[in-house]
């Protein structure tokens, strides 16, 4: 029987999210990991971790102006880091990491989103990945639009 593969999958951007959890890790000074912060909630994961330091992350790779439900997807994973931060009872350091400054414009200056994500304290930052990784990204990219 022939596999069918889904275009939507991409090793190339989890493999790229990882690069940009390493770069924030390495830039904080603390080893970030991938996570399930709240016993007995298995399906609740962030990309980068770390208690004793009381931060937190998700990373997105993509390249260009996300679309509707890519913005969702991104104001889901910063409401994630919100629950994890109540349901542990302490303060984190949240950050929402971006691999290109155009897919982070709808989540900073003067939008709802940004203006959301100011006030429950969940930073913004940009890291752009090597020009490599930046093409691998591209590349998946166009094949989940087909």
């Amino acid at each position: 029987m022939e596999q069918i593969s889904n275009p939507s999958l991409s090793t190339e951007q989890q493999d790229a999210e990882e690069i940009l959890i390493r770069h924030v890790s390495n830039d904080l000074k603390v080893n970030l990991t991938k996570d399930r912060p709240i016993p007995g909630e298995t399906s609740l994961e962030v990309d980068g971790y770390c208690f004793d330091h009381r931060i937190m992350c998700e990373a997105w790779a993509h390249i260009g102006v996300p679309k509707s439900a890519q913005r969702n997807k991104v104001m889901t994973d910063a409401l994630k880091m919100i629950f994890i931060e109540k349901s542990l009872g302490m303060e984190f350091q949240k950050i929402l990491i971006f691999a290109d400054k155009e897919a982070s414009k709808p989540f900073c200056g003067n939008t709802w989103q940004a203006k959301c994500l100011k006030a429950f304290n969940i930073e913004t930052r940009v890291v752009e990945p090597p020009p490599n990784i930046r093409d691998r990204i591209i590349e998946a990219q166009k094949r989940q639009y087909r």
